[in-house]
């Protein structure tokens, strides 16, 4: 596995191993001793799997209290996935970064507690699995407006397909008080 570190410290890109023959390939998608070795030393409480068709735009997402780590794999299509810095003491917060995750590429996106993380389906069907290191909290969910000016993603779209939530996402001004110290 090569382990890229990206430009938001403890994010991390990951490309995996794949084995291919005639039959087909094996990856293996995670190992918990070679992750902790990488540095992702964590319990992944849950999984959870996301399907979106070409042109949703999903978040960006993140929960305070109760911050969740997430190891991202697209098990099928192609993502532009982001990943924004909610971390107020960070050299880098409000900054994004942005990868192409398909399985074609292998790779995984590695997002420590403190980042909202986004994607826009790039590809008829995306399939795409988040391990987590915390459960779910409805309460806690927030959304950092996809559109936010002053965070300025450039997305590769320009009219998304938009959930009613995360068209209600709030600017990173307006979440002040759910940001991370």
């Amino acid at each position: 596995m090569k382990i890229t570190e990206l430009a938001l410290p403890g994010a991390l890109l990951l490309e995996l191993v794949t084995h291919r023959d005639e039959r087909g390939s094996f990856t293996e998608l995670h190992q918990r001793e070679r992750y902790s070795r990488a540095g992702i030393d964590v319990d992944f409480l849950q999984d959870n799997l996301s399907i979106s068709k070409r042109g949703v735009l999903r978040g960006l997402h993140f929960q305070n209290p109760h911050p969740q780590g997430k190891l991202v794999t697209v098990l099928a299509g192609v993502t532009f996935s982001v990943a924004v810095d909610l971390r107020r003491s960070s050299k880098t917060f409000g900054r994004w970064i942005s990868v192409e995750l398909s399985r074609e590429s292998g790779r995984q996106l590695w997002l420590p507690p403190g980042f909202a993380h986004g994607f826009v389906a790039m590809a008829e069907e995306v399939m795409m699995l988040y391990k987590v290191c915390g459960p779910w909290r409805p309460e806690c969910e927030r959304t950092l407006r996809w559109d936010d000016p002053d965070v300025a993603v450039e997305w590769p779209v320009q009219k998304p397909v938009l959930s009613p939530k995360d068209a209600a996402g709030l600017t990173l001004r307006e979440l002040e008080a759910h940001l991370f110290d």
